[in-house]
């Protein structure tokens, strides 16, 4: 997946880069058909904002979420739990969950 961070109003360290893509990583182990993300990190006064637009193979719409905090980390954290979510619903909605094999016809 091609990962891409940037942010506005802060500067986006190297462990901020790390963070957000170890916590990624749980995305992809649950759905392997995304493409991209893009997060973008915010400091407004007092309140930091996560926001992510992930791209997904068969979906012409992209997921997309936000979440604020009064810490980086927690804002990342539960982005990652929204986005978790949707991915784990989309996944539920385009797997197929009929019977392997046939019943037989009497």
């Amino acid at each position: 997946m091609q990962l891409e961070v940037s942010g506005q109003n802060i500067e986006v360290t190297q462990a901020l880069r790390a963070y957000v893509s170890e916590k990624t990583e749980r995305l992809e182990r649950h759905f392997d058909n995304l493409i991209s993300a893009h997060f973008v990190l915010r400091l407004e006064k007092l309140e930091h904002t996560a926001e992510a637009t992930i791209g997904v193979g068969g979906r012409t719409k992209p997921i997309h979420a936000d979440a604020a905090a009064e810490d980086m980390y927690a804002a990342i954290d539960a982005l990652i739990d929204k986005l978790d979510r949707q991915v784990r619903r989309h996944k539920d909605k385009v797997t197929d969950h009929r019977a392997t094999r046939p019943t037989p016809a009497d």
